[in-house]
């Protein structure tokens, strides 16, 4: 049993140095120490999926870069807005405003600002 307990640990130690968490434009959650973020959700045309484009004052030269991705770099899916609200919960933030944002004439969508505790 303690020489299970030793390979896990080693291995764990391997591991973890290369472990990569939830990102934006390549910058992951956890290291993000703004004060202030925003969110918005972004749906797909075709498919029954949302993806959360996130701000925090980084500069970007493309709208995808703001998408909050895996650690595949893959964009990640949430059920709706709220659902990454109570993710970002657990990164420190917490619900600060909203608003809404025109996208045309006939349509808008929220976009939630969130405070640093």
């Amino acid at each position: 049993m303690k020489k299970l307990i030793l390979a896990a640990a080693l291995a764990a130690c391997f591991w973890l140095p290369n472990a990569r968490a939830q990102n934006v434009n390549g910058t992951k959650l956890t290291d993000i120490h703004s004060d202030y973020i925003q969110i918005r959700a972004i749906e797909s045309f075709f498919e029954d999926k949302q993806w959360i484009a996130l701000e925090y004052g980084q500069k970007t030269s493309e709208y995808s870069e703001l998408y909050i991705r895996d650690e595949n770099g893959k964009k990640m899916e949430f059920n709706s807005a709220v659902d990454c609200l109570n993710k970002l919960k657990g990164y420190g933030y917490e619900l600060f405003s909203v608003y809404t944002e025109q996208l045309n004439k006939d349509s808008n969508r929220p976009v939630y600002v969130l405070k640093r505790k």
